[in-house]
C-alpha cells in the first residue's frame, strides 16, 4: 500500500537527487550532466553562485555557477528552485557565455522559480565588510552575498524574483531593506549609504531581461513527472558545508543535504526515489575549517597537482587529504544515498599506497561518526587503514573488471563502509570516462 502511495504522488517518472558527501568539489556537476541524458529536467535547489561546477564535453570545459548543469542537453528543462539564491547578473553573464558557444537559453529551456530571493548589490558589500572586519576569524566566504541573502530571506525582508515584475513594489521593499543596510555601511563599516533608488534602477536592465524566464517550478516538476520524466535534482555545496549539519560556522548558508531537494523546489519527499551520493575518492577542501585527514607533504602536492584541485568558483588551491571514510559515514545518515557516484579514483593512480580514515580518536574514545560539539573535528586524531596502491593509469579504462586489483579492493572497501555500492565510477573528467555499473 505505501508502495501504491509512493508512485501515485511521484506519477510514472523518478526524482534523483545528486548531491556531495564531503566538503563539496566532488564533481556533481559530472554526474549531473551524465544522468541528465536520460531526464527531463533539472533543478537547482539550494545555494548560489558561491558554487562552481565544471563540465568537461568532447575535450570543451564549461563552468557554470548557476546555471543547472543539465543546460548542455537540448531537450531538457533547466529549473532554478526557490531554495537558491540567485544572482541577476551571474546569471545574465553565464546565459550570454553559453550562447557563444552555441547553447541557446530561452524560456523554454529555464525556469526560475518566482519565490527565488535575488543577491542584492548591498548583499555582496556587506559580504566583503564583514570578512574583512573578522580579520584573524575569517571563515572562508566567497564574498558574493549568499549568507546576507539567507539573512533577509529569513528576516522576511528578501527580494523575490516575483518581484521583478512590480518595479513599485521593488522599490518600496529595496527601500526597507536599506533602513538597516545603511545603518551598518555608515556606523560600523565606515561605508556611504545606498539611494534605493539607485539600487533599483542599477537592477532594472537584469530585471527586465530576466522577467520572461519566471514560472512556477513546483508545476513544472508536477508535470514532468506526471508525464512519465525523470527529474535530477542537483546540489550545490558538499553535505559537511550544511548550515545545520556541517563544520560550523566553517559552513555555507543553506541546507545541503538530500532532504532539502524537497522543500528547495517544491514538491513531496515521495518523489524522491534515487539519492546519488558523489563521493571523491580522496578529500578536498577549499576555504577554512577542521580537515582531520589533510596533508602537508609530497602526497597532498601530488593530489592537488594531479586531480587539478583549485576552485571552479574562486580558483582557490584546495585542500587535499586522504579519504575521510568517517566523515562519508555521517553523509550516508544524513541523506540515505542509494547509491555512490566515486569520482576521481584516476587521481590516486602512481600511489605505492593509499589511506583510509576509518576512525577518530577523540577524548580517549574511537568514534564510528564524527562527534557534535562545535569544533570538535580540529581535535581529532585520525585512525587509518593502509591498502596498497596501483601504477597502472587507469583514465582509458571502461570496464570495471579492467581496473586493477588494488583500484578494484579500494573501491570494495569504500562500498563495505558505507553499505552501498559504487554505480558510477569516474576516471576523468569527460563524459567518455565513466564506468556505470549494473
Amino acid at each position: 500500500m505505501a508502495e501504491q502511495r509512493n508512485q501515485q504522488a511521484s506519477g510514472t517518472g523518478r526524482g534523483i537527487v545528486i548531491h556531495g558527501a564531503q566538503w563539496g568539489d566532488e564533481g556533481k556537476g559530472k554526474i549531473v550532466d551524465l544522468l541528465t541524458e536520460s531526464a527531463k529536467a533539472v533543478v537547482r535547489f539550494q545555494g548560489g553562485n558561491n558554487a562552481g561546477h565544471t563540465l568537461v564535453v568532447g575535450g570543451e570545459k564549461t563552468i557554470v555557477h548557476l546555471m543547472p548543469s543539465g543546460i548542455l542537453h537540448s531537450g531538457t528543462v533547466c529549473l532554478i528552485g526557490n531554495g537558491v539564491v540567485l544572482d541577476p547578473e551571474v546569471l545574465c553573464r553565464e546565459m550570454d557565455t553559453l550562447g557563444e558557444k552555441g547553447v541557446k537559453v530561452t524560456p523554454e529551456r529555464l525556469v526560475i522559480s518566482k519565490k527565488t530571493q535575488i543577491i542584492m548589490p548591498y548583499h555582496r558589500l556587506i559580504d566583503g565588510a564583514r570578512e574583512t572586519l573578522r580579520a584573524g576569524g575569517k571563515i572562508g566566504t566567497t564574498g558574493r552575498g549568499i549568507g546576507p541573502c539567507y539573512e533577509d530571506k529569513m528576516a522576511r525582508i528578501g527580494i523575490r524574483a516575483g518581484d521583478f515584475a512590480d518595479p513599485e513594489l521593488l522599490l518600496k521593499k529595496i527601500t526597507h531593506a536599506l533602513i538597516e543596510k545603511n545603518t551598518l555601511f555608515t556606523k560600523l563599516y565606515d561605508m556611504p549609504a545606498l539611494d534605493p533608488g539607485v539600487v533599483a534602477e542599477g537592477l532594472a536592465p537584469v530585471a527586465k531581461r530576466l522577467l520572461p524566464y519566471l514560472g512556477d517550478v513546483s508545476s513544472v516538476i508536477q508535470k514532468t513527472l506526471a508525464g512519465g520524466g525523470d527529474v535530477l535534482f542537483e546540489g550545490a555545496q558538499g553535505t559537511h558545508l550544511d548550515i545545520d549539519h556541517g563544520t560550523y560556522p566553517f559552513v555555507t548558508s543553506s541546507n545541503t543535504v538530500a532532504g532539502q531537494a524537497a522543500a528547495g523546489s517544491g514538491c513531496s519527499t515521495a518523489v524522491l526515489g534515487r539519492v546519488v551520493a558523489v563521493v571523491k575518492a580522496y578529500t578536498t577542501r577549499v576555504g577554512s575549517g577542521p580537515f582531520p585527514t589533510e596533508l602537508f607533504g609530497t602526497i597532498g602536492d601530488y593530489l592537488q597537482e594531479k586531480g587539478g584541485e583549485y576552485g571552479a568558483t574562486t580558483g582557490r588551491k584546495r585542500r587535499c587529504g586522504w579519504l575521510d571514510l568517517v566523515l562519508l559515514r555521517e553523509s550516508a545518515r544524513l541523506s540515505g544515498p542509494t547509491e555512490i557516484a566515486l569520482t576521481k579514483l584516476d587521481v590516486l593512480s602512481g600511489l605505492y599506497e593509499v589511506k583510509l580514515c576509518i576512525g577518530y580518536r577523540y577524548k580517549g574514545q574511537i568514534h564510528e561518526y564524527p562527534p557534535q560539539e562545535e569544533g570538535a573535528l580540529e581535535h581529532v586524531e585520525p585512525i587509518y587503514e593502509t591498502m596498497p596502491g596501483w601504477e597502472e593509469d587507469i583514465s582509458g579504462i571502461t570496464a570495471y573488471e579492467d581496473l586493477p586489483l588494488a583500484a578494484r579492493e579500494y573501491v570494495s572497501r569504500i562500498e563495505q563502509s558505507l553499505k552501498t555500492t559504487c554505480s558510477i565510477i569516474s576516471v576523468g573528467p569527460d563524459r567518455r570516462q565513466t564506468m556505470i555499473r549494473g
